[in-house]
């Protein structure tokens, strides 16, 4: 790891820090040297100065770069097998430096050569998975992989949780984007896929591997599933849903978007029948996914 990117990983390790914060310190120091040399709260109070009167976060205050807690973390990744990808590495994806605010960097466990694999198709979908949800993805994923099409989603319970199950089952490959850290795999039901994953897939998150989830990691991580994606599929969900939020970030991104329709008496079905009366394309075989994958790839040829 040179210099920069320990300078900048260790930055992602300070508590509160935001994607508009780093964006900041970047712009006004691309190299990071001064930041190294001054401490996070004097450049930071510095930059506040010039943009709004507002100081920064108290907790800042208590760290630099030279912490030692911070760096001793740094040195056990490649202990646990860690990989840091930062959005100025060759290997960070294509496709996830187009979204609205990249992660800056991603912590990944598990075969990285899943990043370049082609196509990507993000599979979301509610957390309650009916029977219907199950057979679906019984039905579809054996031609989806056979195709080759990689399998992204969020290790969430449900819809998610099947989706890396039968990509695995099917001799396929599929991403986990997390929520908080690896170390602290949510929820605790998917450690044991978690953990496969991690030694024959692979596993993602945009926060340091101590980073224990909260409310609003869940959302933000929407923006990664999808962006590392050429589509997004949404196999029932409800009116109000986070599988919506990924398919809203697909749609903002220029991706595609397909949807299951389900019965209108099912309640996990109202998101996706609306996705399609917006635009969705609606999906009954695997065919329908794959010719439009297929028409996008032939564009960029």
């Amino acid at each position: 790891m040179d210099d920069f990117k320990e300078r900048l990983v260790a930055l992602l390790h300070y508590p509160d820090i935001s994607w508009n914060t780093v964006f900041r310190l970047l712009k006004k120091d691309p190299t990071l040297q001064t930041l190294e040399n001054s401490g996070l709260h004097s450049f930071e109070k510095y930059l506040f100065s010039q943009t709004c009167p507002a100081e920064p976060s108290a907790n800042s205050s208590t760290l630099n770069l030279h912490s030692e807690t911070i760096h001793e973390q740094i040195r056990q990744y490649k202990t646990n097998d860690i990989s840091v990808i930062t959005i100025f590495d060759k290997e960070y994806p294509t496709n996830l430096k187009e979204i609205f605010q990249p992660p800056w960097a991603l912590f990944a466990k598990g075969d990285l050569s899943l990043l370049k694999k082609e196509p990507k198709l993000a599979v979301v979908g509610s957390r309650q998975a009916t029977q219907y949800g199950k057979n679906a993805i019984r039905l579809l994923f054996p031609e989806l992989i056979e195709n080759d099409v990689l399998i992204v989603s969020g290790l969430a319970k449900g819809i998610d949780a099947l989706a890396h199950e039968y990509a695995i089952k099917n001799g396929g490959n599929t991403i986990a984007v997390i929520a908080g850290g690896l170390y602290h795999i949510y929820p605790k039901d998917n450690m044991n896929l978690a953990l496969e994953m991690m030694k024959t897939q692979l596993v993602l998150s945009e926060y340091p591997p101590d980073t224990k989830p909260l409310r609003w990691h869940f959302p933000a991580r929407n923006r990664i599933i999808s962006g590392l994606s050429n589509g997004t599929f949404i196999i029932e969900a409800k009116r109000k849903s986070g599988s919506l939020i990924t398919a809203n970030y697909a749609v903002n991104e220029g991706r595609d978007v397909f949807s299951l329709p389900g019965s209108i008496f099912n309640p996990y079905s109202i998101g996706a029948n609306e996705l399609i009366q917006h635009g969705a394309k609606l999906v009954t075989k695997a065919e329908d996914i794959l010719e439009e994958l297929r028409l996008n790839f032939s564009k960029l040829e």
